[in-house]
């Protein structure tokens, strides 16, 4: 016959329990605001919002680590937008790619660039907190039409570290008028 007075807990379910109070009291999870923000993000910049057929402009890209961790490696390509494919009077190409670095020597090439697309290469590691900044150089034909805008989208794949990745996108460049002159 089973006993009906209450079970007594012995030693060691009592410190069981008792830190687990302690544990869920003080938080031993981390709490929504302590959680990471975006791993990584990718911003554009241009130069000038304008050009002639035969000009340039410099389109900055920035990836931005926002992890604790080491940013390995980044594959990004670049395309141009809806409204860019349907004029097809404008002419372009991306005709260089130089990576901002971080040292004395400044500038240096960096690889993918092709007439719509890029691969681009950050370089080294982007370490905690810090960013890198690729310029790519948009050549307008000297033959292009006029009075259009030349647009691109972006999607990116990042690998950090700890042996997570992330990815993102679209991130819109700005455009760059096509001006007659």
């Amino acid at each position: 016959m089973r006993s009906t007075q209450p079970r007594r807990l012995g030693l060691t379910s009592a410190l069981a329990l008792a830190f687990a109070l302690v544990m869920a009291l003080f938080g031993s999870a981390p709490t929504a605001s302590a959680a990471d923000p975006a791993p990584a993000d990718l911003t554009f910049t241009s130069d000038s919002a304008t050009t002639t057929p035969g000009g340039t402009v410099n389109l900055s890209m920035t990836i931005t680590n926002h992890r604790t961790y080491d940013v390995w490696f980044v594959y990004q390509t670049i395309e141009p937008t809806w409204l860019t494919t349907q004029r097809p009077d404008l002419k372009y190409t991306f005709s260089g790619c130089t990576l901002a670095t971080a040292t004395a020597t400044g500038s240096v090439p960096c690889s993918g660039t092709g007439p719509t697309n890029l691969g681009p290469n950050y370089g080294s590691t982007i370490p905690p907190g810090q960013s890198r900044t690729v310029t790519l150089t948009l050549q307008v034909a000297a033959d292009s039409g006029c009075n259009g805008n030349i647009g691109f989208y972006s999607y990116y794949y990042a690998e950090f570290s700890d042996s997570t990745s992330t990815s993102g996108g679209p991130a819109y460049t700005p455009e760059t008028r096509v001006l007659c002159a």
